[in-house]
């Protein structure tokens, strides 16, 4: 069990290469796996494909990986906080595949289940239902839409112990659960590491079944996106 446990991210991601699938957890900054983030950069590898709910901004997460060109697709649900994802799709650079936010959801959790595909009427008749199969259930069309897997899985968790079960915090849980069954090798930064039998079985999240590495992520960095203060009184 203590084979899990890694001193930090560049050691916990050892074997990334050129070409891999990447399953990112977070939503817009929240729950992102930022140590992860980093330390694939700065590996070097290429020609990445990345599936998250988004790209992050220009100078966090996976937008770091945009500004030194290491990701050669996206698939995500929304991108709109990022100029330079922008600038990179509009020139031809970056592939994408934009896919609703639930079904890239429940595409994930298809993915972790072993589901190989699953209809919903979510997208019928619009461009994301373009060259998909399309059949009709009591009346009603539905498109086939593939569950995903990855070669690596990155989550971030609040709580997680050794053997890897995991406690994510509020809206940080997003698409982290899915994200970590989806993945071949599931990666997990945590801000507290407990011994096993320390976490009440009640309030996992994640059983550590589906983690093979974890490790306690260092200068945890709580952004947003967009502040909204009001003037004083």
């Amino acid at each position: 069990m203590s084979a899990k446990v890694f001193n930090d991210a560049k050691s916990a991601i050892a074997g990334v290469k050129d070409g891999m699938t990447f399953l990112v957890g977070g939503f817009g900054l929240c729950g992102i796996p930022e140590n992860c983030i980093e330390a694939l950069r700065d590996s070097g590898v290429k020609n990445l494909t990345c599936v998250s709910n988004n790209a992050g901004v220009d100078d966090f997460g996976l937008g770091l990986l945009l500004q030194t060109r290491q990701i050669k697709k996206m698939m995500s649900s929304y991108v709109g906080e990022n100029a330079t994802f922008e600038k990179q799709y509009m020139s031809g650079e970056l592939d994408l595949e934009f896919c609703p936010q639930g079904t890239l959801a429940e595409r994930l959790r298809a993915g972790g289940a072993g589901i190989p595909g699953f209809y919903t009427p979510t997208g019928v008749g619009t461009k994301i239902a373009e060259g998909k199969e399309v059949r009709t259930f009591d009346g009603r069309e539905y498109v086939l839409e593939k569950g995903i897997t990855g070669d690596f899985a990155f989550v971030k968790a609040w709580k997680g112990d050794k053997f890897g079960n995991l406690i994510f915090r509020k809206t940080a849980r997003n698409f982290n659960p899915m994200i970590a069954t989806a993945g071949k090798i599931t990666v997990a930064e945590v801000e507290e590491l407990v011994e096993i039998g320390t976490l009440d079985p009640d309030q996992i999240h994640t059983p550590g079944v589906y983690v093979q590495r974890i490790f306690v992520g260092q200068n945890h960095e709580k952004r947003i996106e967009h502040r909204t203060v009001r003037k004083g009184q």
